[in-house]
């Protein structure tokens, strides 16, 4: 009976973790790519036939909880939660550090130098920023920036996407008077 319910509750957590995120999507809004684990067909059509049976869909879930029931005592803990959100966490940065020094590492040593990790465009952010064109950054400027920027990044979570156009002030191509 405790196997069948640790089986049920996992499968309800699966489910409930790639329902959630797409019941809450507006409707309107473009698509999103998937983040976290999410309901992925590929891994749980372990016949390869394009179709995922009942005992595919709990043969995941059993799989998803003996991965979160580290010590194998047919109990998920708080802490074994925390470890795995910690691990996925570690994984998650450590792919983010690997693109940041692919794109960054202009010579390819593996390394990042000051220069390599200095502003890609730096002059034109700088022109963005200093909207009086006075040489200076005031905090007024540095906010407004900031709400705008924060504005292109909730529109690019609906997916009202501008490219960064917006950021991107024509005045950056223009020649400074300092």
């Amino acid at each position: 009976m405790k196997r069948a319910n640790a089986i049920t509750s996992a499968l309800i957590l699966a489910l409930t973790s790639t329902a959630l995120p797409l019941a809450a999507q507006d409707r309107d809004a473009a698509p999103r790519p998937q983040r976290g684990p999410g309901f992925d067909m590929s891994r749980m059509d372990t016949d390869g036939d394009g179709k995922v049976t009942r005992e595919e869909m709990q043969a995941q879930a059993q799989k998803r909880f003996s991965d979160a029931d580290a010590n194998g005592d047919g109990e998920v803990t708080i802490d074994e939660i925390v470890a795995g959100m910690e691990t996925q966490r570690t994984e998650r940065m450590q792919k983010m550090a690997e693109r940041m020094l692919k794109r960054a590492d202009a010579n390819e040593d593996g390394k990042l130098t000051a220069d390599e990790m200095g502003p890609r465009n730096g002059d034109r952010m700088f022109a963005f920023l200093d909207a009086d064109e006075d040489g200076a950054v005031t905090r007024e400027e540095f906010e407004r920036a900031r709400k705008m920027f924060g504005d292109r990044e909730a529109r690019m979570n609906r997916g009202d996407h501008d490219h960064g156009k917006r950021w991107k002030s024509d005045r950056a191509d223009k020649p400074r008077h300092d």
